[in-house]
């Protein structure tokens, strides 16, 4: 006679794969699955409902691992530690589950022990690598909102359960805010110029660091981007007045290539970048060299550099950056803490927001971060924002008439 599995409840928390539901978990009846209709995804329970939104992102890794990682955690609560199927959560769960992203427990069943990342397969893999800070808590937010708003769309379920909580008025871009000032920006590359340099690996590392640092602020590239990128992506072609012209060729998000503006600064630090490694100032055609190479092990064909690789490097930097400022007194200790949580994407978005600061025209902006609409780069017209902040507070005024404060009376 089999032995009878132990419930859900008992068990570990375990990859999506290695799950295996009993039918009133499973979504197959779930209270929120839409009735009638016709559903545009074949879809007949919550894990596969999940596998088709995930399916769209193939063709773009890192959303893909984002996604994945969020639509799990959310599937694994609520069947083994809510209850429920993901299908018949509601709003109320939904703010259970918020309260859960920040404080995972019982650690010990969705919390690693290990710092090291194990592989999905791993006895002691857990979802969780500790609890989530109120950015990440609101980021997987995002995603959660994003997945439920498909799955209604694809007609799988009936409503958002989020939609009560994350309803936006109106349709406006919402301002980036995840990027340096440009002071912010300045402490980073005073702190790359006085990088040691005194043996070969720290000469080596500064000259990564500089041309890292280089490529996704003038590019405005993702770290996906750099590390999917080869020197050869680089190439010249002159134009109607017989200008020669360098352009980058990357691939970003949904696979769609698009050409950035290969400046002459660009050029210019390419090339140092490549002499700094006994290299030609300027990459061969269909050179498959990496884009940012590795500081040792130099080989003919070095390996890339992976995406989490750069993210590493570009904390270091930022972590130097705001010891320094902290260095500075009490006084710079916010700027510290703000430039210390930066990663590879503000770097991104500082590009967008110095390029309009700059008066570049939104279209080109627009076309060199590749994005898809014009109103998406809008949300880095800061230097708007704050000229309409500032001529609003000069002309616009109540004007009390001063007094004295009157005296306290006597009791």
């Amino acid at each position: 006679m089999p032995v009878p599995a132990p419930p859900l409840a008992a068990l570990p928390a375990m990859p999506l794969e290695q799950l295996r539901l009993p039918a009133d978990l499973s979504g197959a009846e779930g209270s929120n699955r839409a009735r009638g209709g016709t559903p545009q995804i074949a879809a007949r329970d919550d894990v596969a409902a999940v596998a088709a939104w995930l399916a769209r992102y193939a063709g773009t890794p890192a959303t893909l691992q984002s996604y994945r990682r969020e639509a799990e955690r959310l599937l694994l609560w609520a069947v083994m530690q809510h209850g429920k199927p993901l299908s018949s959560l509601t709003h109320e769960d939904l703010l259970l589950y918020e309260r859960f992203l920040a404080d995972p427990q019982p650690a010990a069943r969705w919390v690693m022990a290990s710092r090291k990342k194990l592989a999905r397969g791993a006895p002691a893999w857990r979802p969780f690598a500790g609890p989530l800070s109120p950015a990440s808590v609101r980021h997987a937010l995002v995603i959660i909102n994003a997945l439920f708003a498909w799955l209604v769309e694809a007609g799988y379920l009936a409503g958002n359960p989020l939609s009560l909580a994350r309803r936006r008025r109106g349709h406006a871009q919402p301002r980036i805010t995840r990027y340096l000032s440009h002071e912010l920006w300045q402490a980073v590359k005073d702190t790359i110029e006085d990088m040691p340099r005194q043996s070969e690996r720290e000469r080596l590392h500064a000259a990564r660091c500089r041309w890292l640092l280089t490529v996704l602020y003038l590019g405005g590239l993702r770290a996906a981007e750099v590390a999917g990128a080869g020197m050869g992506a680089f190439f010249s072609r002159r134009d109607a007045s017989g200008v020669e012209r360098w352009w980058l060729e990357v691939t970003g998000k949904g696979s769609k290539t698009r050409l950035v503006p290969a400046s002459d600064e660009l050029m210019a630090e390419l090339a140092r970048y490549r002499r700094a490694h006994g290299l030609p100032a300027a990459p061969l055609p269909g050179e498959d060299r990496p884009l940012v190479l590795p500081v040792i092990g130099q080989a003919r064909a070095p390996r890339p550099l992976s995406r989490g690789a750069l993210h590493l490097v570009l904390k270091e930097v930022f972590a130097l950056a705001a010891e320094r400022l902290r260095a500075r007194g009490p006084q710079w200790e916010s700027r510290a803490e703000l430039l210390a949580s930066a990663s590879a994407h503000w770097l991104r978005h500082t590009a967008g927001s110095h390029m309009t600061d700059s008066q570049v025209d939104l279209r080109f902006v627009r076309d060199n971060l590749g994005h898809a609409s014009i109103a998406t780069t809008s949300g880095y017209l800061h230097s708007e924002d704050d000229a309409r902040h500032q001529a609003t507070g000069a002309a616009h005024r109540i004007g009390w008439r001063e007094r004295d404060t009157p005296a306290e009376p006597d009791c």
